[in-house]
């Protein structure tokens, strides 16, 4: 009876993880739109709150914001359950577009039908940062920050550390005065360590079994392979899909033509740099995390074996094990976060942090629109009027307008197939 009163957020999230394109940035704005405009499930506040604290941990920062939405409407049944149905489409995606290699040239593969889906993404992303802008740029130092944080955003936008570096900074900078927030006495609540020994006893215990069983030649030594690689991506990135896709190609394309990995004549998990790149530009194509690329990495890590179980095993453990950190950490730390900020320290630097994040989105608007209209030998006048068009038709739908936001994702899409 609980779960049946969260049957509409669930289908509201469904909708949104076969709809939301672009990226967490273009994530961002399409919860915006739906999970603050239309549903109400939380503040706009709280959403800058949840995207603040997100960014400053490793692992699939929008996975984990929608995630927290899920946490506060029901805790961690219904978080967990909002995760699942997140990562799951994209994950089906991947993991199938993993046996397709097997009977299609890679090569052939068309994304046409997305040509307009970053110009869209441009477009939810400004509308994000416009929609914050009032609560988070409210005196002379978040202007500052601001204006810091936009161009630090455009020039340094594919540098990995420059996001969760900029947050830190903002946080310290509104610390240097006391004045606006005083402290007040409170005493802290205790820690509730469960979530975070999990995760360690999990890293642990990977990391052992995975090094046991190749050492030791198990017949399963691959799956435990698998699960180790994944999981340890999911635990040490910062910065999304533009870290995680060089740990990839470096795990599974460059280490096993090491002269190391060679010479001890080591079993290891190894894909085709062809195979590689195919997935990692369709991963940014679809719908959803662009973490799911560990359900597609998994799939093609475990062909050798020519049986379909093993590769849907591997499917399984790729997905499972690269999202898995990301629940775990926010929901040890997000408990913590949440009791933090009583304290006028922290409380401060969300001030900062927040004023960033409004500074990221108007970094990353910038950024990304120069890079599609940026003229080159394939491009025409024709196609950056049209991408523009797109970019502006985008925010003013959702500026202007009660559409929902994947009426806007089928007409995008539809255009891309009509031009």
């Amino acid at each position: 009876m609980v779960l049946l009163r969260h049957i509409p957020f669930l289908r509201a999230v469904f909708w949104h993880s076969i709809t939301a394109f672009g990226g967490p940035q273009g994530h961002y704005g399409m919860m915006m739109k739906t999970f603050v405009e239309q549903r109400r499930d939380v503040t706009e506040q709280e959403l800058m709150d949840f995207v603040s604290f997100c960014n400053m941990l490793p692992g699939a920062s929008s996975t984990q914001t929608l995630t927290l939405i899920g946490y506060k409407r029901g805790g961690i049944p219904l978080a967990i359950l909002t995760l699942a149905i997140w990562i799951t489409p994209a994950c089906l995606i991947m993991g199938g577009f993993s046996f397709l290699l097997d009977y299609y040239d890679d090569q052939a593969v068309s994304i046409q039908i997305f040509h307009f889906i970053q110009p869209m993404a441009i477009g939810f992303i400004a509308y994000s940062a416009k929609r914050v802008f009032g609560l988070a740029i409210t005196n002379t130092i978040t202007r500052v920050i601001l204006f810091a944080s936009t161009i630090i955003t455009y020039l340094c936008f594919k540098t990995p550390w420059v996001f969760p570096l900029v947050i830190i900074a903002a946080g310290i900078a509104t610390n240097f005065s006391d004045k606006r927030i005083p402290q007040k006495g409170i005493r802290p609540k205790q820690i509730k360590w469960g979530n975070m020994l999990l995760f360690l006893v999990l890293f642990g215990i990977a990391g052992y079994l995975s090094e046991t069983s190749t050492r030791e030649n198990w017949k399963s030594h691959k799956a435990f392979n698998l699960f180790e690689n994944n999981y340890r991506f999911g635990s040490l990135v910062f910065g999304g899909g533009d870290v995680l896709m060089p740990m990839m190609y470096e795990q599974f394309v460059v280490r096993p033509t090491t002269d190391y990995t060679k010479s001890t004549g080591r079993d290891v998990l190894r894909m085709k740099k062809t195979d590689f790149l195919t997935g990692s530009g369709i991963v940014r194509a679809i719908p959803g995390p662009v973490f799911s690329i560990g359900a597609f990495t998994g799939g093609m890590v475990s062909r050798d074996d020519n049986t379909i179980g093993t590769q849907l095993l591997g499917c399984f453990l790729g997905g499972v094990g690269i999202f898995l950190p990301s629940l775990l950490f926010v929901l040890f730390f997000f408990p913590v976060w949440h009791n933090l900020k009583r304290y006028a320290v922290i409380y401060r630097s969300l001030e900062g942090i927040n004023a960033a994040v409004v500074g990221l989105m108007a970094g990353a608007t910038c950024y990304l629109t120069t890079d599609i209209i940026q003229f080159d030998v394939s491009n025409h006048l024709i196609d950056i009027i049209a991408d523009v068009g797109v970019i502006v038709l985008t925010f003013s739908a959702l500026q202007f307008s009660k559409i929902p936001s994947p009426f806007i994702v089928l007409a995008c899409i539809g255009l891309g197939l009509v031009l």
